[in-house]
């Protein structure tokens, strides 16, 4: 999915993505107590770039799957959320059948990876662990 299509997801789930600074994290998003969720992006990340594309992914991935979590959440349930979020950013970035082609056609770096998908090299680890182990503990396997 490439980064004009994650917008015009967004679009379609009446999703607004509001840009405000937020240089500490660089995107975030809300679930009001209605339902409606919204995305906000550092405006120095909305440039088309690599970094947009990975921080709307994951964002989207809150609001699509509905995980959120509060300030007041265990660890434990904010990363959980925060999988489900990364999970759903993987399946619509880096599709598996993709990343086999990619892989069978010799692109097997890391940073090869990330290039071919515009996406982070952090990424691209977090959607081999998935496809390879089942989960995104990249601290197990890199």
């Amino acid at each position: 999915m490439e980064l004009q299509q994650l917008y015009d997801l967004a679009k379609e789930q009446n999703i607004p993505v509001l840009t405000y600074p937020m240089a500490h994290n660089g995107s975030m998003s809300v679930m009001l107590s209605d339902g409606r969720c919204y995305v906000g992006m550092d405006s120095a990340l909305r440039d088309g770039g690599v970094q947009e594309r990975v921080h709307l992914g994951h964002e989207l991935g809150h609001c699509v799957t509905g995980s959120f979590y509060n300030i007041h959440a265990a660890v434990d349930s904010r990363r959980r959320h925060e999988n489900r979020a990364d999970k759903w950013a993987v399946l619509q970035l880096i599709p598996v059948d993709d990343l086999d082609d990619a892989v069978a056609q010799g692109c097997t770096e890391l940073w090869e990876l990330a290039e071919r998908f515009g996406v982070t090299e952090d990424f691209v680890k977090k959607a081999v662990c998935y496809y390879v182990h089942g989960n995104l503990a990249t601290e197990l396997y890199f």
